[in-house]
């Protein structure tokens, strides 16, 4: 492994072109390691920037109530870990790898010696949302694995970006698919890369895995599928046009059928390379049939379920609707540095043209950024679509900045321009995670459940508690919108949701809505007293759920508070 040297690199002679089409590439251009930074320096900054990425996703995971979604997604793991039970839903919900990650925890908490459902079960927020929280960190030591590509700097830049992305942190703390959805997206490129580098059939399957995963994680594959081979083939095709005409100009030209003839040679032949991309498909069919089909429970339903799903999502464009520039607008209120170094990084991987990763990557981030652009629904967490691809072309930008610094024999001065992005990124993250969490002034806070939903939780617990029943307590929910309350009564085996009201219950607690207030007034105003919350800008002393939804908590008089 070459190691480039600490003098000027403008002595150093420039490569030629690769056999295979590649581009012409130099030690400054494409190093494996930094000149300053020892292979032991590079293990305790890579392990460095994950234990960071690390304990801002997994510190007080519960911190933050659940969003909607959350709540909707817990209401199919509750099942899946109780009885067994899960079948790929087409008309309002994701895929189904979510789930079945999600259960073994529980399921191993039950092998373990869990004696009852619920949080001895395993069933908690922490545990659910761990899951979505470690394939975050797991994306984080993806990108360290680029180093060959990126080189040192770049790779460590690239991982740190994302360790402390205001967004990356904000929507790894969610139980919800984005997550596990981006760490597949970006294992199909890294296992690629390592079978381009090893010809390995092993890593040809992990890419196989990776993208059959991806397609089983949500459905908006069809964006990211395209837009990854179209990155693939336009800078394949570039390189191989550019390597061509430098040996035409050379005298050396070199027809296509001879390229085509190397890189099969590369791979140990036609009937070899054959052999393996049929067995990699073949295991990229299987792995999407079992999380699709519920382990053979729900084919092959859940198979054809999985294939008529993009049709009915085509229909879906009015929802969430926002302009076309929404993304970039979303961006540069939380994510303004890994938007500037990731098109600087687009910019340098174009202008030098020498860095085939470089230009791959800065096509998939802006070419993702305008594909889910044009389409009206837009939401922020797919914006952890965006954030790792541009922080990796960002981490180039770096790269080459540094490589700069070298040839001055300044590479210490990238110390401040790192130091500054790490503050004002970590000081982003901080507030939007631990302080502003349900604050939708911010941009990724999108109708987001308010922390007075946990207060309201915890005075239904103490009454329950009071009152001696426990989790036999009976709730009666009548509000329509009643959204994650689902999970957070996931214990309480009398709680009931009408979502309109309903002749006076027996039940001891009664939770409506402040739109429902006269009619919750005159139907059970005798029998049920109204708690208010005591939040000073709560109107008629409700519990907002999220913006525009306002609940009210009535207890049975016979019970008082």
């Amino acid at each position: 492994m070459a190691t480039a040297s600490t003098k000027s690199n403008k002595k150093q002679k420039r490569a030629k072109p690769s056999p295979a089409g590649g581009p012409a590439t130099s030690s400054a251009e494409l190093p494996d390691v930094s000149p300053d930074l020892s292979q032991r320096g590079w293990l305790i900054a890579s392990i460095t920037i994950l234990i960071v990425g690390a304990i801002l996703r997994l510190y007080d995971l519960a911190l933050v109530p659940l969003h909607h979604d959350e709540g909707v997604n817990g209401n199919f793991l509750i099942p899946l870990v109780r009885n067994g039970t899960y079948q790929y839903n087409p008309e309002n919900y994701h895929g189904p790898t979510l789930y079945y990650f999600a259960a073994i925890i529980p399921w191993l908490t039950h092998l373990l010696g869990g004696k009852n459902f619920g949080e001895a079960y395993g069933l908690t927020t922490f545990t659910i949302r761990f899951v979505p929280a470690a394939f975050g960190v797991g994306t984080i030591a993806l990108v360290l694995l680029l180093r060959k590509r990126l080189g040192t700097i770049g790779a460590l830049s690239a991982a740190g970006l994302i360790a402390i992305s205001p967004g990356a942190v904000y929507l790894s703390r969610y139980f919800i698919h984005e997550s596990l959805y981006v760490f597949f997206t970006l294992a199909i490129v890294v296992a690629g890369l390592r079978y381009y580098d090893t010809a390995q059939p092993v890593h040809l399957t992990l890419a196989a895995i990776s993208a059959a995963l991806m397609i089983a994680t949500k459905e908006t594959w069809i964006i990211n599928g395209p837009v990854l081979l179209i990155a693939l083939m336009t800078t394949t095709m570039y390189f191989w046009l550019r390597a061509k005409f430098w040996r035409n100009h050379k005298g050396e030209g070199e027809s296509f059928s001879q390229w085509a003839r190397s890189t099969l040679e590369r791979f140990g032949g036609a009937v070899s390379l054959t052999t393996v991309v049929l067995v990699a498909l073949a295991v990229f069919i299987m792995v999407d049939v079992l999380f699709y089909s519920s382990f053979f429970t729900n084919y092959p339903k859940g198979v054809h379920d999985a294939l008529s799903t993009l049709n009915m999502w085509r229909h879906r464009t009015t929802e969430h609707w926002h302009p076309w520039w929404q993304y970039l607008e979303w961006l540069r209120q939380e994510e303004l540095p890994v938007l500037l170094l990731g098109g600087a990084g687009a910019l340098v991987a174009v202008w030098r043209s020498k860095n085939r990763f470089a230009l791959f990557m800065a096509q998939f981030a802006f070419g993702l950024v305008a594909a889910y652009s044009l389409v009206g629904y837009k939401t922020p967490w797919i914006s952890l679509n965006f954030i790792v691809p541009l922080a990796i072309a960002g981490g180039y930008a770096l790269e080459v900045f540094y490589r700069k610094l070298v040839e001055f024999e300044q590479p210490r001065l990238i110390v401040a321009p790192m130091a500054l992005v790490a503050v004002f990124s970590g000081y982003q993250t901080f507030e939007l995670n631990f302080v502003h969490y349900d604050d939708d002034k911010y941009a990724y806070v999108y109708a987001h459940t308010r922390r007075e939903t946990l207060a309201m939780l915890d005075q239904i617990d103490r009454i329950a508690k009071r009152k001696g029943t426990g989790y036999e307590t009976g709730i009666t929910i009548v509000s329509p919108d009643y959204w994650p309350l689902p999970w957070y009564f996931r214990d309480y085996k009398r709680a009931l949701f009408y979502g309109q009201i309903v002749p006076p219950p027996t039940e001891p607690i009664v939770i409506g809505s402040v739109a429902q207030k006269d009619e919750l007034a005159s139907t059970y105003g005798g029998q049920y007293e109204l708690i208010k919350s005591g939040f000073a800008d709560a109107p008629e002393g409700s519990y907002t759920l999220r913006p525009g939804v306002d609940l009210l908590l009535y207890v049975r008089r016979d019970v008082g508070r």
